[in-house]
């Protein structure tokens, strides 16, 4: 027999203070909520800290979202909290962009089918037509919007009608090859997540694959970062590697690289919905 049970979580950051962790445990304990998950960190070089609770009703009862959110705004005052509540049965909504090279999103689409990646894709966008069979034998929207350097501005403004219309809460580029534009940055700001198809920062450009067999790099991997306007500079969320030696061939560097940029991009995003990433400036703490 499955149990139903509720469960929330609050990320949060501010000012390092005394009784930070006291207050958030206090007030839980005091609406019969008992925690579940707890993580915290002092950034030293900033003096600001970091805090992901997840938390569950202890009375047998469901709680209102916005009760708790209420009850905790005083608290969250008191100590100029940044923070937020999610209720995580909740599946955020995604929207996937892609291009021509489909590894990524075949991951992606596996692991959502499998129950394995928590979220509601509302569809694929895409600047090519390639990958529209294989989205919608998955029973996706499929749109395609093409692009040139003229039309630019105007396929962007879709793009933002799209994510606006269905209500996404994250973007997810994966291997969606065009630089987008300033104000497209400025309008998914902390809800755009990239895959960079190098271990940054290295091997910038065209086939990065290819510059580091030429270097005769002995590992090579593959970075999900936030997408900013300053190009794949954006904060890291996750990274990963795989050992390689003289005797791989380019196109074994590139069968490598694929494997490693989809382990690296669906844990990005399965701890971005999971509330984990909290952004600190120009990087961000992930309670993984």
């Amino acid at each position: 027999m499955t149990v139903h049970r509720q469960q929330f979580v609050i990320v949060l950051r501010c000012p390092e203070q005394k009784g930070i962790v006291a207050a958030v445990t206090g007030y839980l304990s005091e609406n019969e909520l008992t925690i579940a998950e707890s993580g915290q960190y002092n950034d030293p070089l900033t003096d600001t800290f970091f805090m992901r609770v997840v938390f569950q009703p202890t009375d047998g009862r469901d709680h209102d979202i916005e009760t708790i959110r209420a009850g905790f705004a005083s608290i969250a005052t008191r100590f100029a909290m940044d923070w937020e509540l999610h209720n995580l049965g909740a599946r955020p909504r995604i929207l996937i962009a892609v291009s021509k090279f489909g590894h990524c999103l075949f991951d992606l689409l596996h692991r959502w089918r499998s129950g394995l990646l928590p979220v509601e894709i509302c569809g694929v966008v895409s600047n090519h037509d390639d990958m529209r069979s294989f989205v919608e034998w998955n029973g996706l929207p499929y749109h395609h919007f093409p692009v040139t350097k003229e039309t630019k501005d105007e396929q962007e403004s879709k793009i933002i009608a799209l994510i606006d219309e269905l209500q996404i809460d994250l973007v997810v580029l994966a291997r969606y090859m065009q630089i987008l534009s300033p104000r497209l940055c400025a309008h998914l700001s902390g809800r755009c997540i990239n895959i960079h198809h190098s271990f940054l920062p290295s091997f910038k450009g065209a086939k990065p694959y290819h510059q580091a067999h030429a270097r005769g790099v002995k590992m090579i991997g593959a970075t999900a970062h936030y997408v900013t306007t300053d190009l794949d500079e954006g904060p890291i969320i996750a990274q990963d590697t795989r050992h390689v030696t003289h005797a791989y061939t380019a196109e074994e560097f590139v069968a490598l690289g694929q494997e490693v940029e989809c382990t690296v991009l669906a844990r990005a995003v399965k701890w971005r919905v999971e509330n984990r990433v909290i952004s600190n400036g120009t990087k961000t703490v992930v309670f993984a």
